[in-house]
């Protein structure tokens, strides 16, 4: 067999196949993402109102929807899975935007679990560990901070909802978001997929439809975003390495944190973001000052997530929470970034933290399974 027929039989690389076909391959996966919420909404709905009372009795309960949040998060490994899933349950009408909020909220607390384990890789050796340990977990306390003092608020003065209702009103009057429309072409094109597997399975109990469509629905959603995020990642390699120079040679700050909600929203995914940080915190290249606003910029380019989810659903409750989840990481931002003092709450929190893991490494994963496992999981059970 000769050089050139060897070379053409083997199998093309992921480097190899073209930009504009991933790109493609892309925005099919996002119609196949709206599909799948339409289906969980579908699914949800054919179970009927005793079925969803009864699952979501409990959650009501602010901190233990917070507690949902965070282990749905760390059992998918993915915030845009779980918010897009809230946003389906949300627009089915079987969970009301009050009892989400937490959920969203605790969902960016569970995200972070990723790029601290990412950081797991340097435990045996201590200088970089400690940076990275560090870089990770300043992303942890970002968001328990944001969650401790705006869930509060929220519970107070619903200021997070009815922003989000208000919007999305404004959203519906003067776009083509319109809820009643019916004739929009997306909610017509996403729905086609979901009554045709419904005529497949004409006939069946309702209990077997809901099983059906929920099951077929969240595999949808995991499987394109991954894909999505897989696909996004290749084609976005090089900028991603121009944006972080870009990055170093501003020094952080606002640029810092608009590459991070470009990365994000481009990649699908704020633990890729994130991750990419922990080696080069550990390697010194950037300091944890100028990757701390990577991180912000991550936690608010995932937001985009739930806002493509909720183009699938009937109900403007699915818009609500997912402006919610976007008002939420606003609100984060403006609450600690521009004021000095506290902007360095997370960071020094994180620099104490991780000197002692550096000392006691057995209390990394004590930390890790204790705050992202152990805790939500009592909670939720204690709670509901």
């Amino acid at each position: 067999m000769s050089i050139e027929e060897t070379s053409s039989d083997a199998p093309v690389s992921d480097s190899e196949v073209p930009k504009w076909l991933r790109l493609a391959l892309v925005f099919l996966l996002l119609y196949g993402f709206l599909v799948g919420v339409k289906a969980l909404e579908t699914g949800i709905k054919a179970f009927g109102a005793d079925f969803t009372e009864s699952l979501f009795e409990g959650v009501s309960n602010p901190i233990a929807g917070l507690f949902v949040g965070i282990l749905a998060t760390v059992l998918v490994q993915s915030s845009s899975v779980s918010t897009a899933t809230i946003v389906g349950l949300v627009g089915s009408g079987a969970l009301s935007v009050s009892a989400a909020v937490p959920m969203i909220m605790g969902a960016n607390i569970g995200t972070t679990v990723t790029n601290t384990l990412a950081s797991l890789g340097y435990l045996r050796r201590s200088r970089e560990f400690r940076k990275a340990f560090a870089g990770a977990t300043m992303h942890d306390f970002f968001n328990v901070l944001a969650v401790s003092v705006i869930l509060p608020l929220e519970l107070l003065t619903g200021y997070l909802s009815k922003s989000a209702n208000w919007l999305a009103v404004f959203l519906a009057d003067n776009t083509s978001l319109a809820f009643d429309n019916p004739d929009s072409p997306i909610k017509d094109a996403v729905k086609a997929p979901v009554k045709l597997l419904e005529g497949l399975i004409e006939g069946a109990s309702d209990n077997v439809i809901g099983v059906v469509m929920l099951v077929f629905g969240l595999a949808l959603i995991f499987l394109a975003l991954a894909l999505i995020t897989k696909n996004m990642r290749l084609v976005m390699l090089g900028r991603i390495e121009r944006s972080m120079n870009a990055l170093l040679s501003s020094g952080g700050g606002l640029t810092a944190m608009a590459i991070g909600v470009l990365i994000t929203i481009s990649v699908q995914s704020s633990s890729i973001t994130t991750s990419v940080l922990v080696p080069m915190i550990a390697a010194g290249v950037i300091t944890l000052q100028n990757a701390y606003p990577v991180t912000l910029g991550a936690n608010l380019g995932t937001t985009v997530t739930a806002l493509l989810a909720s183009l699938a659903t009937d109900r403007p409750e699915g818009l609500v929470i997912a402006l919610v989840h976007t008002l939420f990481n606003i609100s984060g931002i403006v609450l600690f970034y521009p004021i000095p003092k506290l902007r360095v709450l997370p960071i020094r929190a994180a620099e104490a933290l991780s000197v002692v893991a550096e000392r006691r490494k057995s209390l990394v994963l004590i930390y890790v399974f204790g705050v992202f496992v152990v805790l939500p999981f009592i909670g939720v059970l204690v709670l509901r």
